[in-house]
C-alpha cells in the first residue's frame, strides 16, 4: 500500500512538475516569436518604405500597388543635383550646378531590397503587405500619402490568438503594424 501512495505522490509531482515547466516555457516561447517575427516585418516595411521615397523621387507620387512600384523602379530614373560653388555668395563667384540621371534599380540593389519579393509578409504564408496611395488636404494643402502595414495575427501565425495578450497586455493581434498615414504627409513607422 506504501509503495502505491509513493508511486501515486511521484506521478502527481512529475504531473506537477510539468505543468509549472510548461506555464514558463510557454511565455517565454511567445516573447521569442513575438520579437523575432515583429523585427522581421519591421524590417521589411523599412525597405518598403525606402523603396516609396524612391519612387517617390521618380514619379512625384506614392505607388498605389506593389506592381507599379516594383515596374517604375526596374525602369525608372530620377536626377541628382550638385551644386558646385555658394549659390548665395554676393562675390560674384560662378555656381555650377552638375544634373546626374541615376537608375533606380541601382540604389534598390545597393540598398539590398529584393522587389521581386517587397511584397511578402514574412512568416506571412503567402500573405501580401496591404498598400494604400492617394492624395489628401492637409493644412489647406493637397499632399501625398502612403500606407503600408498587416495586422499583427498575419505573420504572428500560431502565436497570434488573444490568449497570448496575457503575457503582454501590449500585444493585440488585430493591431496594424505600419508606416505612413492616410491623412496626413507622414511616413514614420507605428513602431519607431
Amino acid at each position: 500500500m506504501k509503495l502505491i501512495v509513493n508511486l501515486l505522490l511521484l506521478l502527481l509531482i512529475l504531473g506537477l512538475g510539468y505543468l509549472l515547466y510548461n506555464s514558463i516555457k510557454e511565455p517565454i516561447q511567445f516573447e521569442t516569436q513575438k520579437n523575432r517575427r515583429e523585427a522581421a516585418v519591421i524590417d521589411k516595411l523599412i525597405k518598403i518604405r525606402e523603396a516609396q521615397d524612391l519612387y517617390r523621387q521618380v514619379t512625384g507620387t506614392f505607388a498605389p500597388n506593389f506592381d507599379t512600384l516594383v515596374q517604375v523602379l526596374q525602369n525608372g530614373t530620377f536626377y541628382v543635383i550638385n551644386v558646385k560653388g555658394d549659390p548665395d555668395a554676393t562675390d560674384g563667384s560662378s555656381v555650377i550646378y552638375d544634373t546626374t540621371a541615376v537608375q533606380a534599380i541601382d540604389s534598390i540593389r545597393s540598398w539590398g531590397i529584393d522587389l521581386s519579393t517587397i511584397a511578402d509578409v514574412p512568416y506571412g504564408d503567402g500573405a501580401k503587405f496591404n498598400i494604400n496611395a492617394d492624395t489628401t488636404t492637409y493644412q489647406s494643402t493637397l499632399v501625398n500619402v502612403v500606407e503600408v502595414g498587416i495586422p499583427r495575427k498575419v505573420f504572428m501565425g500560431p502565436w497570434g490568438h488573444p490568449r497570448f495578450a496575457q503575457y503582454d497586455n501590449r500585444f493585440d493581434p488585430n493591431s496594424i503594424i505600419k508606416f505612413g498615414d492616410m491623412n496626413s504627409p507622414n511616413t514614420s513607422g507605428n513602431w519607431e
